[in-house]
């Protein structure tokens, strides 16, 4: 195995575990056939390392084996294979063979395309394996979308992913990062999307799920991964699925007392929407992989503090690499039809009426707009002091300065109604407006308009005090007790 190189194709990858005495355990599919079993059995060898196959397809056979889950695809569905599979096959071989035996179980739970075709083609998968003969098991569980059209294409990349995740879990586990872009070796990201990937047991005993999962989007396995305010990581779809959306971006390093109001206000115009009330929503802080890229590489350690500081206070973090808005609120079409509401502030709408951003496109800015107000979809924008709106303009708060009118008498605040975008794009805007696809935030603390994450970072690090002045209590204690961001305590003062 000293060459991977010749290991890469799937059915060597299949052949090496077969060929690996120790490794022994049962496959169990559910939907999309034997899929994974395979490619084991076709492999050749197999007898080394197959103890059973199970298939149970029938929902009645299945509740009988493992007992009922909410769903049959499902992570509560995956979960209960597993355990079923790894407590048999101890029962029943651990006396003969456990001390020569690292044992697994393999498990997955999948609706493929349906004869109909209009059914969501998505799956979980697992792994729950021994390191060691006798040892405790160790767990990696991922959920998976699959993108071709034809119901035999999909139970193929299936089979392949599936000895995608046997192999990792077996010979790239001291190396994850090279585990998880191994997923799709063989059938690629445009085939199968891994959304949801989580890490258990000794193996995995120092790895932050997080950071696994913002591996994911680094390397476009996914576009999204979504973290609750505990710092769990979450499915997408089991969050988003049939509900109103609310949405705020930013870089939120740190966050501040204008993020929190931007979206508290959004909120609760958001809830009197007629299409919003009486439905479930969920509220969102999202953070594009742009803004965690900022330094060229990524800092895992900034990034964990954005994620856990907007945890702290409470809120759901989506980390995307949708530079347009457009996509992501494309992105959340795939889960919901409800009604999609983004917060944003001035600066953000600025860009938003930036056609450089939308050169690519034949329609050019047209076609971004008609993609990101289709369906119910509406702005909600905060306004900014005029100053700080000249700095903008100016780069102070921006690399590039769009072509704006920015002539407004002094002290005035600068909101939705009264932004004035370039020339030919105002009519363009004026629609938007009138037809309340763009709102003004009503509502909002006035007190803190002069407050900018740049400006808050710096009095940080400079040990400037008055940086916790512009920011929620919870957040600079964390700052505080972590040091995070640079954080540099103020100067000593003498003693009294």
């Amino acid at each position: 195995m000293s060459d991977q190189k010749e290991l890469l194709t799937t059915n060597r990858k299949a052949l090496t575990i077969n060929l690996d005495e120790p490794k022994y355990g049962t496959f169990a599919e559910i939907g999309a056939g034997q899929e994974v079993a395979r490619v084991f059995f076709q492999a050749g060898g197999a007898s080394g390392t197959v103890a059973k196959t199970i298939s149970a397809y029938d929902m009645a056979f299945s509740d009988a084996i493992y007992g009922k889950a909410p769903r049959y695809v499902s992570r509560e569905r995956l979960l209960l294979m597993l355990d079923h599979e790894y407590e048999l096959l101890h029962e029943r071989l651990a006396s003969q063979r456990g001390d020569r035996t690292t044992f697994f179980v393999y498990a997955d739970t999948v609706a493929a395309r349906s004869y109909k075709g209009n059914n969501e083609c998505h799956g979980w998968m697992g792994i729950r394996f021994q390191t060691d003969p006798l040892g405790q098991p160790s767990e990696i569980i991922m959920h998976v979308r699959m993108w071709d059209k034809e119901n035999v294409l999909q139970q193929q990349a299936l089979g392949v992913a599936g000895v995608n995740l046997i192999y990792g879990a077996f010979y790239f586990r001291e190396d994850l990062e090279k585990l998880i872009q191994s997923l799709v070796d063989n059938v690629g990201a445009n085939r199968i999307e891994v959304d949801m990937l989580k890490f258990s047991g000794p193996a995995f005993a120092s790895v932050d799920n997080r950071l696994m999962s913002l591996l994911l989007v680094k390397h476009g396995l996914t576009n999204a991964v979504m973290f609750g305010p505990g710092g769990e990581v979450l499915q997408p779809s089991e969050v988003l699925y049939k509900k109103a959306v609310l949405v705020e971006r930013g870089s939120f390093a740190p966050v501040t007392h204008v993020n929190v109001d931007m979206l508290n206000c959004a909120c609760a115009q958001f809830v009197q929407e007629p299409l919003v009330k009486g439905k479930d929503m969920v509220v969102l802080m999202e953070i594009t992989m742009n803004n965690l890229l900022e330094t060229g590489s990524l800092d895992a350690e900034d990034f964990l503090s954005r994620v856990d500081l907007l945890g702290d206070i409470g809120f759901t973090v989506l980390i995307s690499n949708y530079s347009e808005y457009f996509r992501l609120t494309s992105y959340f079409r795939r889960y919901t039809k409800e009604m999609i509401g983004v917060a944003m502030g001035i600066g953000n709408l600025i860009e938003v009426f930036n056609e450089k951003y939308y050169e690519h496109l034949e329609g050019g800015i047209l076609e971004a707009f008609g993609r990101l107000f289709r369906n119910a979809v509406k702005l909600y924008i905060y306004p900014m002091q005029q100053q700080a709106y000249d700095q903008y303009i100016s780069g102070t708060h921006a690399p590039h300065a769009p072509a704006v009118n920015h002539a407004f008498a002094s002290g005035v605040l600068i909101n939705a109604k009264n932004l004035q975008v370039a020339d030919h794009l105002r009519n363009l805007y004026a629609h938007l407006l009138e037809n309340h696809y763009i709102d003004t935030v009503v509502g909002y603390d006035q007190r803190i308009l002069h407050i900018f994450p740049k400006e808050v970072l710096g009095r940080l690090r400079s040990g400037d005090p008055t940086w916790e002045q512009m920011v929620p209590d919870p957040v600079v204690q964390a700052i505080k007790k972590r040091g995070l961001f640079g954080y540099k305590p103020a100067a000593d003062q003498p003693a009294r």
